[in-house]
């Protein structure tokens, strides 16, 4: 469709030739505007130029110098526009690399074009950006070395000023879902990465096809579940992960050396003696699948054992007084496709303790385990501490026969130390957490993740929170949030539904669009 030109002179007489496109509201513009140097050189007139089609703003020493290479640029997909509080005239690009371009129009109107002509043009790119889904080259993850541990809280006695006044904002039951935390409590991952890290044994979550009965395999599970939430939560320091931005992806993988009970599996065709010592691959995505509930999706799947687990869970936080609950309302089912087994799982709530001093996790509520195939069902409980006596960390479990009521199982002990099983026959099992050799996960460096997954998204937020520069991690932070709004007031104008990349909605479910069950063969 050809563009009608028109030509609007500006104040001070800046020409902006702008095309239009008809009702898409894609137009092309471009004009001088001034751009902010450094302290030295200060403001600077420089010609800008939108293009819409490559989705970028790119600038010029003068129009004259046009033809001629641009002087800088930016991609706009995944960009934050912000006009400034500090006058009508100033607004900012923030590209999503972390390079800022800070603007100022002639007037209010003049800005106010350009930045909803950026906004249009940013939330076209970025949609596109998020509907490609990522290539995963295997070869290309490593073994991971983001080895920061969370260090004490002992900085939030400094900052217990900023924790008291949002306190003082804050009812009891009160829903913290839109509540914005200070930046200084957040521990340098997102949830997405922290749902990962439950996987963090994954031989054992490997071993539960193994079983040699029903009864074998839904202990084993139960001893996989349990011992996932130490490493899960890198140990009982109370930080709080990054709440995941929708669209956001995290991918990753483990290699698990092949036990000598599995190798009487079925083999699949004539594997040579090599490949068949090659390790299991256990492989990982999640996706932030809906911002209004924030809800997140994970899937884990190893195609040699024939086995995967899909997960959704919905995190609902409320403000307890001392306390901050967390609900993981949602569930996950693990398939077992040789035993043509399921097992639905549900998943506790967690508790940020003594947020006033140095805040610690405890985890608390049932959860019930099912496999409706063998009949065999588990109960688990984690108990949170009495107000007066009893232990921290206490979890209890039973594995029983639905038909006959009997008792398979027993475990007593501590979900984040020493745990006890007890069978019927008389036997025990003692399998101390914090001794569990953990498989360091495979991830493939920033510089090669798509611009929608979790590391390279927060990338400038997690180097400042090392640097221990908390003003600039809350400012990329906001940054991060600000596009997400942005994009949610576009989308709820022009009433457009968001599209996920790698689960579909099911009901009230959340499945992987992939799945084992689905593309395997008997």
């Amino acid at each position: 469709m050809g563009g009608t030109q028109y030509f609007i002179t500006w104040p001070l007489s800046l020409v902006c030739s702008i095309t239009s496109h008809g009702s898409d509201h894609m137009e092309n513009i471009d004009g001088y505007l001034m751009k902010y140097t450094n302290l030295v050189t200060g403001w600077q007139y420089r010609f800008f130029v939108l293009n819409n089609e490559a989705g970028l703003l790119e600038y010029f020493v003068n129009e004259q110098s046009r033809p001629q290479k641009p002087r800088g640029m930016l991609p706009l997909a995944g960009a934050v526009i912000s006009p400034s509080d500090e006058d009508s005239h100033t607004f900012t690009v923030n590209a999503i690399s972390g390079e800022q371009y800070k603007l100022r129009a002639t007037d209010a109107k003049e800005r106010q074009h350009w930045v909803s002509r950026l906004q249009i043009c940013t939330q076209h790119h970025t949609e596109a950006m998020g509907k490609e889904e990522e290539d995963i080259d295997v070869e290309d993850e490593m073994e991971d070395t983001f080895t920061d541990k969370e260090e004490d809280l002992g900085a939030v006695e400094e900052e217990r000023s900023v924790i008291l006044h949002l306190l003082s904002q804050l009812k009891l039951g009160m829903d913290l879902t839109r509540v914005v935390l200070p930046t200084f409590i957040l521990e340098k991952r997102s949830l997405l990465e922290m749902y990962a890290d439950f996987m963090s044994h994954p031989d054992l979550f490997v071993a539960i096809t193994d079983g040699s009965s029903p009864e074998d395999r839904m202990v084993r599970f139960v001893e996989y579940y349990l011992t996932s939430f130490h490493e899960g939560r890198k140990g009982a320091i109370a930080k709080k992960p990054y709440n995941p931005i929708i669209g956001e992806t995290f991918h990753c993988s483990w290699k698990v050396p092949r036990s000598p009970e599995a190798s009487n599996e079925p083999s699949q065709g004539s594997l040579d003696t090599a490949a068949s010592k090659d390790p299991y691959q256990v492989r990982f995505v999640a996706e932030q699948v809906s911002h209004h509930p924030p809800v997140s999706g994970f899937y884990a799947e190893c195609q040699e054992r024939r086995m995967c687990v899909n997960t959704h869970v919905w995190t609902k936080s409320k403000f307890m007084g001392m306390s901050i609950g967390v609900s993981m309302i949602g569930e996950g089912c693990l398939y077992l496709l040789e035993h043509d087994e399921e097992y639905t799982f549900t998943l506790p709530c967690a508790y940020a303790r003594s947020i006033l001093t140095v805040p610690w996790v405890e985890l608390g509520g049932k959860v019930n385990i099912t496999c409706s195939k063998s009949g065999y069902s588990a109960v688990i409980t984690f108990h949170t501490k009495p107000f007066y006596g009893g232990k921290l960390h206490k979890v209890t479990a039973e594995v029983k026969h639905n038909a006959t009521n009997a008792v398979a199982c027993r475990v007593q002990g501590e979900w984040n130390g020493v745990l006890e099983f007890s069978y019927t026959s008389g036997e025990t099992k003692v399998v101390d957490v914090t001794k569990l050799p953990v498989t360091r996960k495979l991830v493939r460096p920033i510089e090669k993740q798509g611009p929608t997954e979790s590391r390279r998204l927060w990338q400038h937020v997690t180097e400042s929170l090392r640097q221990k520069d908390i003003d600039k991690a809350t400012e990329h932070k906001r940054m991060l949030e600000e596009r997400q709004r942005t994009e949610e007031r576009h989308r709820a104008e022009t009433e457009t539904a968001w599209r996920t990349r790698y689960f579909d909605r099911e009901g009230e479910v959340w499945v992987y669009h992939k799945p084992l069950w689905k593309n395997s063969t008997s």
